[in-house]
């Protein structure tokens, strides 16, 4: 062996040997420390796949990495009682079978903390599987960015899990930001979720709470899909693609003080709308029993699509403002958007208020039949200047027999009101 290539190995190994022993003396630490220990992880890069089975605190000096080097999980967590403060935790491997993570809590685990901690580079960011009482706070997670969106894992994963807390998040580059499947009783609260598929994704999970998250840049803000009483309050999706808010097989739910900005429907590179370019604030689809009230909707191609049975929901108080169109609805059940004789603010309402008293003396109908014909067929918009579709328009509202069932909202209300939460 050249005298050259024997300086080169032992430079590499000089270097190597510091990382490997500051990683075993972490792993040995960790298995000597006595339960309710608190272990200061030193500034440095530390590659590890570490385990934590007791209860202790494991907290990251300045520049504290934990490092999986792309395999497997980097920080394991089957015990009670764990904190994890301050770390910053990348590299996970790329397996979705084996659901690799950053961190990643098994179903033994209860009572976890894990905050103000950096997860970066890794498959799944926070894998909660089947854990109760887990707090995920103050952290930054960031998915996989050179992988395909439907080969990265979601930032933070919930599984079965109960009484949690997630909040204070910042989520990005993942597939879904915050996904909830099976879990019951969790709080979603004040997390950013931007650059992904979904921002926040629930799967039947019921009575949870999801409170002042902001969703951007996303294909969705919130794909909100078979569950019921859940409390959807105070969030904000802004210019996010598809929709704002879907909510599929939704019941019994409260859905108010959202704000929704800018749904413009998905675009190609060549800025042209793609799949029909539909972007929805609101798409109610077979949910039933909801109360759905002071959201604002705004500058988005559709304010809120109603279809597939989506019955006997509260409608009430909402603002829906410079929607290009503010309802698309074709059902065959007429709809009452009001509530106690208070309707919503639409800003393309034409009536009046002779009497002053803030609500409009002529009901509003967002939609006609000549709406259902072109949603049905889109190719009838080439007639759309024609004399047939001008006299239809002229008879129903001449004659409203002929009107087909539709929404109406009979005190739609002269301004629009406070924000939620906000006295007038």
């Amino acid at each position: 062996m050249s005298a050259a290539r024997l300086s080169i190995l032992t430079l590499a190994a000089v270097l190597v040997a510091p990382c490997t022993r500051a990683a075993d003396d972490l792993t040995a630490r960790v298995a000597a420390a006595a339960p309710g220990a608190v272990i200061e992880v030193p500034a440095g890069v530390h590659h590890v796949h570490l385990r934590v089975d007791k209860p202790l605190v494991l907290e990251g000096r300045p520049g504290a990495i934990l490092d999986g080097d792309g395999r497997g999980d980097v920080l394991r967590i089957g015990a009670d009682h764990v904190t994890v403060r301050n770390l910053d935790v990348r590299a996970s491997g790329t397996d979705l079978t084996a659901m690799n993570a950053g961190i990643y809590v098994e179903r033994s685990a209860h009572d976890v903390l894990i905050a103000g901690s950096t997860v970066e580079d890794s498959l799944f960011g926070i894998y909660l599987d089947g854990a109760s009482d887990v707090q995920v706070r103050h952290n930054t997670v960031r998915g996989i960015r050179r992988l395909r969106v439907a080969d990265r894992g979601d930032g933070i994963h919930l599984w079965n899990d109960t009484g949690c807390t997630i909040e204070d998040n910042d989520v990005g580059w993942s597939r879904d930001g915050i996904y909830v499947y099976v879990s019951t009783q969790n709080t979603i609260a004040r997390n950013t979720v931007h650059d992904v598929r979904y921002g926040v994704h629930y799967m039947y999970s019921h009575r949870n709470r999801l409170t002042g998250n902001a969703s951007r840049n996303n294909l969705a803000g919130y794909a909100l899909m078979a569950s019921d009483h859940l409390h959807v309050i105070g969030n904000t999706s802004d210019g996010d693609q598809a929709y704002g808010f879907l909510f599929n097989y939704i019941s019994y739910s409260e859905i108010a003080g959202n704000l929704v900005r800018g749904v413009a429907g998905q675009r190609g590179g060549d800025g042209q709308s793609i799949d029909g370019g539909e972007g929805k604030g609101l798409f109610v689809y077979l949910s039933q029993f909801n109360a759905i009230h002071d959201n604002l909707v705004a500058d988005s191609q559709i304010g809120i699509h109603v279809t597939a049975g989506s019955e006997h929901n509260r409608v009430w108080n909402n603002r829906f403002i410079d929607n290009r169109v503010q309802v698309k609805y074709a059902q065959n059940l007429a709809q009452e958007w009001s509530e106690r004789g208070r309707g919503n603010f639409w800003s393309d309402y034409l009536g009046w208020d002779l009497d002053g008293d803030g609500i409009g003396d002529v009901p509003f109908r967002p939609n006609d039949s000549v709406d259902v014909l072109l949603w049905k067929y889109p190719a009838a918009r080439s007639l759309m200047s024609s004399p047939s579709i001008l006299l239809l328009r002229y008879v129903q509202r001449a004659f409203p027999v002929f009107t087909p069932a539709a929404v109406q909202d009979s005190h739609p209300l002269m301004r629009a009101p406070a924000p939620y939460g906000v006295d007038p």
